[in-house]
C-alpha cells in the first residue's frame, strides 16, 4: 500500500508554492468484496492535499475485506496520508 501512494501521489501545484505540509486523515469502508466506499475526510490540510488524498484512495486496488466468524464483513478504516516536501 505504501509504494501504490508513493507511487501515484501528484503534490498539488498550490501546495507546493505556498509550502503546505502535514497529514490529511480518511475514514472509508472496505466492502466485503474488497472495494472501498464512503471515503470522509477526518482532517483536512487544504491546498489541494485534501482532493489529492481521496482521488488516492478511489484508485487503489481492492483490499482484502474483513472477516467475522469466517463470513466477509464490512469495515470502517482510518488512514493518515502524509505530505511533506523533501
Amino acid at each position: 500500500m505504501l509504494k501504490f501512494l508513493k507511487d501515484k501521489v501528484v503534490y498539488p501545484e498550490l501546495a507546493k508554492q505556498i509550502n503546505t505540509t502535514g497529514t490529511v486523515y480518511l475514514q472509508f469502508i472496505v466492502e466485503k468484496d474488497g472495494s472501498i466506499t464512503d471515503i470522509k475526510l477526518l482532517r483536512e490540510i487544504g491546498s489541494g492535499c485534501d482532493e489529492e488524498a481521496i482521488r488516492l484512495m478511489k484508485l487503489m486496488p481492492k483490499w482484502i475485506c474483513g472477516k467475522q466468524n469466517g463470513r466477509p464483513v464490512r469495515v470502517m478504516m482510518s488512514l493518515p496520508i502524509k505530505f511533506s516536501l523533501l
